[in-house]
């Protein structure tokens, strides 16, 4: 028996133990087949009946057993109290929260509570249905309006969720004959959204245009329909795309453009109008935005914006809008709010970009490996920052492994400045991790 028998032979042996069951007799006869299972099924493994028997299920019990057997609790899944902002609560002590990503510091701002409660006192805390079949109440499509307008395009339309999105959004308007191709960072929604249309699917490397750009003179004519898809700020990475190159790219090519805004909304551009904003591009120059609810807007769900015939076209026919719910009216009250005060209080946009520069400084000062970081609330590093100055809750999520080599940093000491609560660090040499004197 080789070492990689014997490797599969342990593991398997691991989970049997956590599940509780007795390894099988070595050589031992097959179980005869009931009264209830024909004969010709006899030769299908139990396993393949058994939800505890999913590959990817026993892949997840092998670092929780040894979790377990160190005396480590599960991270995942804590229940925190109160809002979610700089910081949090669990189990009844504070702690500074590093995983929200509240970039304005609008979840749980007051006028946003008020109109999400002012909402529900009028339209109740669902939909119920479809708007396609049941209507749609004011604040979905003000919400829509809104967006529109901030991106100067003809309409769109809100989704349920983020990641239904572009699920939906891909799935829908691409199909076989097409090809969709994508940065290599690209968000898990997009790829499932390809896989979903059935679609060809190419990667490039991580923002590089010419590698995109020849893919495309070799393979796009094989395509009826092209769809390029990059993001306006990669929250892994910290690092935006060169949006004006991307959209010569895709008008030389004959390809449709999509931009996911996720992280870049309220982040990018003098005023947080996004990639567009920052690069000084016209809304209609790319051919679909796509962006969440979820973190500068403070509330859940996606959304589509672009010209009226793509919006109408998902309206009528995207399943994630058309067989899905609509989107609670307090969602999307509360969203729209948000909306109205990033535009009325641009020095938000502008303090989490001095805080966001503050920390790369702070970062690279100490030897940590930023990466292509530039000075967004995303950054390479695994730590967050919050502005705490009252009126001005702003938020990062920085994740600083990046790879095998890189320094891991702690606090220099516990959290005081009244406006930045994530310090200096100093970078752990114990792990045997190198860093840069």
């Amino acid at each position: 028996m080789n070492k990689l028998s014997l490797t599969r032979k342990a593991r398997t042996h691991l989970i049997d133990h956590i599940l509780g069951r007795k390894m099988e007799v070595a050589g031992g006869a097959a179980a005869p087949a009931s009264a209830e299972c024909p004969i010709r099924y006899s030769s299908i493994p139990d396993a393949f009946t058994r939800f505890d028997r999913f590959p990817g299920y026993e892949k997840m019990l092998v670092p929780k057993a040894a979790s377990e057997r160190l005396g480590l609790a599960n991270p995942f899944f804590r229940s925190h109290d109160g809002v979610a902002g700089a910081t949090t609560l669990i189990g009844g002590r504070e702690f500074i929260n590093f995983s929200n990503y509240s970039y304005l510091g609008l979840a749980g701002h007051p006028a946003v509570s008020r109109a999400a409660k002012e909402a529900i006192d009028r339209y109740g805390t669902s939909a119920s249905a479809s708007r396609l079949v049941a209507g749609e109440r004011p604040a979905q499509r003000k919400l829509e309006e809104a967006l529109a307008n901030l991106y100067e395009v003809d309409d769109c339309i809100v989704f349920v969720s983020g990641h239904a999105t572009n699920v939906s959004t891909i799935g829908c308007l691409f199909g076989p004959k097409d090809l969709v191709i994508h940065d290599s960072l690209i968000h898990n929604s997009v790829l499932q959204g390809i896989q979903l249309s059935g679609a060809a699917r190419r990667s490039f490397p991580h923002n590089d245009m010419a590698a995109l750009e020849q893919i495309l003179a070799e393979i796009r004519a094989q395509f009826e329909r092209v769809l390029i898809v990059t993001e306006g700020l990669y929250s892994m990475d910290g690092d935006i795309p060169d949006l004006p190159e991307l959209i010569r790219i895709k008008q030389h090519h004959k390809a449709f453009l999509m931009v996911d805004e996720a992280h870049s909304l309220g982040v990018l551009g003098e005023t947080g109008k996004g990639v567009r904003e920052h690069f000084g591009i016209q809304g209609k120059a790319v051919d679909i935005w796509m962006g969440t609810l979820s973190k500068t807007l403070a509330g859940c769900g996606g959304y589509i914006a672009g010209e009226r015939a793509l919006v109408e076209h998902l309206k009528y026919a995207a399943p994630g809008f058309v067989y899905s719910v609509g989107m609670a009216p307090s969602l999307a009250a509360a969203s729209l709010e948000a909306l109205r005060i990033m535009q009325r209080e641009p020095e938000r946009v502008a303090r989490l970009r001095e805080r966001g520069q503050q920390f790369l400084e702070l970062m690279q000062s100490l030897g940590v490996n930023t990466g292509l970081a530039q000075a967004m609330p995303s950054f390479p590093p695994s730590l967050a920052a919050r502005s705490k100055r009252p009126g001005y809750p702003t938020s990062f999520s920085m994740p600083v492994s990046m790879s095998s080599r890189s320094s891991i940093p702690r606090l220099k000491r516990k959290p005081q400045d009244s406006d930045f609560s994530c310090q200096p660090c100093i970078p752990i040499s114990t792990y045997g991790i190198p860093v840069k004197s």
